[in-house]
């Protein structure tokens, strides 16, 4: 599972690189084919995408629906019992993306990490889910050519600076798929399908 997502997640990478992307609805001019490119560039964008949806499904939730989770008791068959709330998946992201972005730029986030774990409430998660935003994309911006397929400390495989920064957003969006179920779930429409 977590090779398959490290390849669509590179997969990814190669596909920005070699198109016009579209990001936040403006049109980048994509770079020559076969021209080299810059690879905190590439990855910043990937992850400025994520940003904009996340941060939108954290804001879009009411605070008192924070503790939302759903319950085997509204899909008859199902075992949901166990599944995160909503603040539990945006503190999970959170701790993730430090960890990860915190291998890709060898950084200390200078943060409580284990303490986001216990965070409930929402303008502390979405306060918190901004600095971790601000950490990652400063990890993103140590990637360059030289580096970003030179073997360091990884993590399950993800070795290098660019599979862990590609890992970090293909694991977050796995994570807000959730949460904008957790939205429709409470009669809120995502934001970005709003537009």
């Amino acid at each position: 599972m977590m090779r398959k997502m490290m390849g669509v997640a590179l997969m990814a990478v190669a596909m920005a690189s070699g198109a016009t992307a579209q990001m936040g609805g403006m049109k980048m001019e994509a770079p020559a084919v076969g021209s080299p490119t810059n690879p905190a560039k590439e990855i910043d964008g990937m992850l400025a995408e994520f940003e904009k949806e996340f941060m939108g499904v954290a804001k879009a939730m009411p605070a008192e629906k924070y503790d939302f989770a759903p319950k085997s008791s509204m899909i008859p068959g199902s075992k949901f019992d166990t599944v995160r709330s909503f603040a539990a998946q945006m503190s999970h992201v959170i701790q993730a993306n430090y960890y990860f972005y915190g291998l890709v730029g060898g950084m200390d986030p200078g943060v409580d990490v284990k303490g986001i774990g216990s965070m409930t409430k929402k303008d502390d998660l979405v306060a918190a889910a901004a600095a971790c935003f601000a950490f990652a994309r400063k990890a993103v911006g140590t990637i360059t050519t030289a580096n970003a397929f030179l073997a360091i400390k990884g993590a399950d495989g993800m070795n290098t600076r660019a599979t862990l920064a590609t890992f970090g957003v293909a694991h977050g969006f796995d994570h807000y798929g959730q949460m904008v179920e957790y939205l429709r779930m409470n009669g809120i429409i995502p934001p970005a399908s709003a537009i």
